[in-house]
C-alpha cells in the first residue's frame, strides 16, 4: 500500500470518528429535548408513590405487577417472585445496580420501608414509566420483593412493563426459575 493511500484511509477514519461523535452528542441533546417535551405535555414522568398493600391495578393493559403472596392485597399479580438467599439490603443493592445499568433514575427512596421508585424510559421513543420496588425480608438472610411498573403515556404498552420486570428478575439470578407467571395480559 502506498503512503498516500494509507494517509487517506487515516483521514477517512478520522472523519468517520468525528461524525460519529458529533451524531452521538446531537442525539443526546435531542433525547433530553424529547424528555422535556413529554414532561411539558403530560406532566412529570414520576407518577408518584404507591402502597403495595392497597394497590389497585389499572383498567388499561399498560402496567405489570410482581408480588409475593400476601403483600399486594387483592391486586391481580403477573408473576410471583422467589425468596432470594440474600438479606433485603443486599437484594436492594443488586436491584439498584441493575436499574442504574438500565438507565433508570432513582427518584425516591424510603429506607425505613425499603421502598424505591424509579423512572425508566423505553429505548426508542423514551416513553417514561414509573417502577416501584419494595423489599420484604423473610429473615436476616432471605428476602423477596414486589415490583410494579406502569406507563405514563398510552393505553397499551405492548408488554414493555412485564418484559422490564422479567428481565430484572432474570438478572437477579438463581431462584428466579421458580417464579411463576400467573396472569397474561396481552
Amino acid at each position: 500500500m502506498t503512503e498516500a493511500r494509507s494517509g487517506s484511509y487515516r483521514i477517512v477514519g478520522l472523519v468517520v470518528a468525528v461524525l460519529a461523535l458529533t451524531g452521538a452528542v446531537l442525539a443526546a441533546g435531542r433525547l433530553r429535548l424529547l424528555d422535556e417535551a413529554y414532561a411539558r405535555l403530560f406532566g412529570p414522568p414520576d407518577l408518584g408513590p404507591i402502597t403495595f398493600e392497597r394497590l389497585s391495578r389499572r383498567s388499561s393493559p399498560n402496567d405489570a405487577l410482581v408480588c409475593p403472596p400476601g403483600e399486594c392485597g387483592s391486586a391481580p399479580v403477573d408473576i410471583r417472585p422467589p425468596t432470594y438467599p440474600l438479606a433485603a439490603t443486599e437484594l436492594r443493592r443488586q436491584v439498584r445496580a441493575y436499574m442504574s445499568q438500565e438507565g433508570a433514575v432513582l427518584v425516591a427512596a424510603d429506607d425505613a420501608e425499603l421502598h424505591d421508585r424509579y423512572v425508566a424510559r423505553t429505548p426508542l421513543m423514551r416513553f417514561p414509566d414509573t417502577v416501584d420496588v419494595a423489599f420484604f425480608p423473610t429473615d436476616a438472610y432471605h428476602a423477596s420483593l414486589a415490583l410494579y411498573s406502569r406507563s405514563q403515556l398510552g393505553y397499551y404498552d405492548f408488554g414493555t412493563n412485564l418484559r422490564r420486570l422479567r428481565r430484572l428478575l432474570e438478572a437477579l439470578g438463581p431462584g428466579t426459575a421458580q417464579a411463576s407467571l400467573l396472569r397474561w395480559r396481552g
